[in-house]
């Protein structure tokens, strides 16, 4: 599908941060440099709960996939993947419903040099992985519907991303434009950080990724909104994501002990 063999060598540019390598990093992972390791200490100066947030973004990423699959969602629309750590999205949704199709997406040649991992799924059902960037919305639905059926309902998950898409290039008018692609049914997973909590921090960090060569577009919870506009909300709507259906998985370490400065949200497309 991607037409690379995820095997081959890849480029990877070692010169400045990466948001994907900076959040394997928090993550306690390997797959990172000194450059991101150098920005990731950089933030946890201004805000030590950075790899909290990190945990708490992909734990929301398990229930809301739980939540879908136990509502009968069999397809899921992954972009911004980032590196594989496990469970991973089709691990959890296979869990439920054996038979799910996942598309995976990324930008990250680091994450195409280990798309292997994220292809392990069930006899059953179907992974794949698409080297693409969120920018491109026509190159992700154009590979994706050769794996994911868009006559029925697809869960399209962005989770951890929009934050690094600027209202310059467009951030909601390409996730209506994937939206429109999409049948009846079909669900909006996002996870978005936000300014609204911590002003000065936020602030600072904005400045230090930027001069890094790293867009960071924090947006309000209005802002975080409108990415659901026309969308039904699914209960409790838009929170903070440690607080959204916490009873479909296990609470991260820490998340109570201070502000999480993130929104999250799960919506239908009627």
């Amino acid at each position: 599908m991607t037409g690379q063999d995820p095997t081959s060598a890849v480029r990877i540019d070692t010169t400045r941060p990466h948001p994907a390598r900076m959040y394997d990093w928090y993550l306690g992972g390997k797959d990172n440099y000194p450059v991101d390791e150098e920005m990731g200490r950089q933030m946890l100066g201004l805000d030590p709960r950075v790899p909290v947030m990190a945990r708490v973004n992909r734990a929301f990423m398990h229930r809301a996939t739980r939540w879908l699959a136990g509502n009968g969602v069999r397809q899921f629309l992954d972009i911004g993947t980032g590196i594989p750590t496990e469970p991973n999205l089709h691990q959890v949704a296979q869990e439920t419903a054996p038979d799910a199709r996942i598309v995976y997406c990324d930008n990250d040649p680091i994450v195409l040099a280990h798309a292997a991992a994220l292809l392990r799924g069930t006899d059953e059902g179907a992974t794949e992985y698409l080297q693409a960037d969120v920018r491109d919305p026509d190159a992700i639905l154009e590979g994706a519907r050769k794996v994911l059926d868009f006559t029925r309902p697809v869960a399209l998950s962005l989770i951890a991303l929009l934050h690094f898409v600027s209202d310059e290039d467009g951030a909601h008018d390409l996730v209506g434009r994937l939206l429109a692609e999409l049948p009846s049914g079909s669900y909006l997973v996002i996870t978005h950080a936000t300014a609204d909590f911590t002003p000065e921090e936020s602030k600072a960090a904005t400045e230090k990724l930027r001069a890094a060569g790293v867009t960071l577009a924090l947006r309000s919870r209005a802002e975080f909104t409108r990415f659901f506009h026309g969308l039904d909300l699914v209960e409790p709507g838009v929170e903070v994501p440690h607080r959204w259906h916490p009873e479909l998985g296990e609470p991260v370490p820490g998340q109570d002990d201070g502000v999480i400065p993130g929104y999250g949200a799960v919506a239908r497309k009627p």
